[in-house]
């Protein structure tokens, strides 16, 4: 079905033709699978990866039956995120401008912008394709500014991240306040428990369809991984980029207070750094983000936020800072790379802790080509596990010691033991006094920030 063409769905002439003025050749298979029933007027629920093509899943049926000379909304589009907003209002925009509908409104409502003055303009006239965060569209709705009552529509995209940031509530609001006879496209990354009691009150015997995660990294993505040792993620980071001298690198850490602590170590190296996290204030995010599309910077540090719908173009290496936390994230971050046919590079760093991650990932489908720094140069590594396998035999002696122990095991002379007692000693203040070393290094560097600032 995915060798489908765009014109066996019974579409209007002016979509077939806008869909060739922006390149879409042939439907990806979620496009393939749900444009029909989205056409026929059912629910859908698409559980799919970032740049599957969701997008124009729902775009392209919603603009095919968009009634242009009804001044009234009628689809409503909720995303978790400011920046996911910007890029569907903006695709939204760019397909209107291809079917040649100059005179059909498209608004775009999220926090952090002026409330008052969309307000004022939706008490003028009321845009015919809405699209923002639940909070805002709430607040909106509840003020009697927008009318959704006649709405045709309701798009929920990124559903699991809405309900994990907690959005929910205010998307239930929304489609309690719409025609009991409303269309609702559920599009989901995965798709939690907790996400399931809201499927079933506002939808109609909908079609689910999957795209499987196993087929979802790109055949032009290296996908690497690294052991950090013994070694700070910091330091290895430091080397990586040394070596790839990347043209758009997107670091990803696991916490907002991960990312501020790896941007300030970068910046402290010299790198021009932009965060992207929740903390960042939505004017600065705004900022952030059109200098990362204008190539301000050639390194970008975020949290998953990032891989959830923010489309970076030109991105030649993902560095993951350990394993996320939520295993699916993976897949999201690694494909923010090697995207439109171009190769790519997606490296993870990973401690002994994080082992059993990584045979999660690799449960699922996941390869990895296990690398290591060596003499300035990313090397293979033939064998992971028998590394641990053999670490796991040292009952937590470091490989030094041990090889001292049996040194002197050999020897048998009297007062070994003592001697081995007093290495082991010393090599415990030395690590001590390393450990120290680094701490007052850190305490200069953010003095040196702080007193910069």
């Amino acid at each position: 079905m995915s060798e489908q063409q765009f014109g066996e769905f019974n579409l209007k002439p002016e979509v077939i033709s806008a869909l060739k003025k922006i390149g879409f050749d042939k439907p990806t298979p979620i496009q393939a699978k749900l444009i029909p029933t989205i056409l026929r007027g059912g629910d859908v629920v698409g559980q799919s990866q970032t740049g599957s093509g969701k997008t124009h899943t729902f775009l392209v049926p919603l603009f095919d039956h968009l009634e242009p000379e009804q001044q009234k909304t009628q689809v409503v589009i909720t995303t978790p995120s400011r920046e996911l907003a910007a890029q569907i209002a903006k695709a939204a925009r760019q397909f209107a401008e291809a079917m040649g509908l100059v005179k059909v409104s498209i608004a775009e409502y999220v926090g952090g912008t002026d409330k008052n003055r969309q307000i004022r303009q939706l008490e003028k006239h009321q845009a015919q394709v809405v699209v923002g965060t639940p909070g805002r569209l709430n607040d909106l709705v509840k003020s009697g500014a927008l009318v959704v009552n006649q709405a045709k529509t309701l798009v929920v995209d990124e559903a699991d991240m809405t309900l994990d940031m907690g959005f929910l509530p205010d998307v239930d609001f929304l489609a309690a306040a719409m025609p009991k006879d409303l269309q609702t496209l559920v599009f989901s990354a995965t798709m939690p428990e907790k996400l399931k009691p809201f499927l079933k009150k506002y939808m109609d015997n909908p079609t689910f369809q999957t795209i499987p995660t196993s087929a979802t990294i790109a055949d032009t993505i290296d996908n690497w991984l690294i052991s950090t040792k013994s070694k700070d993620k910091e330091e290895v980071i430091d080397r990586l980029l040394n070596i790839f001298n990347p043209y758009l690198a997107l670091i990803f850490a696991n916490t907002k207070e991960r990312v501020k602590e790896l941007a300030n170590h970068l910046r402290s190296e010299g790198y021009k750094i932009a965060e992207i996290h929740g903390d960042i204030p939505p004017r600065e995010r705004r900022r952030v983000m059109k200098g990362i599309m204008n190539l301000d910077y050639q390194y970008v540090v975020a949290t998953d936020l990032a891989a959830r719908g923010i489309d970076i173009e030109g991105v030649s290496h993902v560095i993951n800072d350990g394993v996320p936390g939520e295993l699916e994230f993976f897949v999201h971050r690694v494909g923010r790379t090697g995207r439109n046919g171009l190769p790519g590079t997606a490296v993870t760093l990973y401690g002994p802790d994080e082992e059993k991650k990584i045979e999660e990932l690799e449960h699922l489908g996941i390869e990895f080509k296990n690398k290591q720094i060596k003499k300035g140069e990313v090397v293979d590594v033939k064998d992971r596990k028998a590394r641990y396998q053999r670490q796991a035999t040292t009952k937590k002696l470091d490989p030094e010691m041990v090889g001292m122990v049996k040194k002197k095991k050999k020897k048998v002379k009297p007062g070994y033991k003592r001697q081995i007692k007093n290495n082991l000693k010393r090599k415990a203040q030395m690590d001590r006094r390393i450990e120290a070393r680094q701490e007052r290094r850190n305490t200069m560097r953010k003095n040196k920030q702080n007193g910069g600032n």
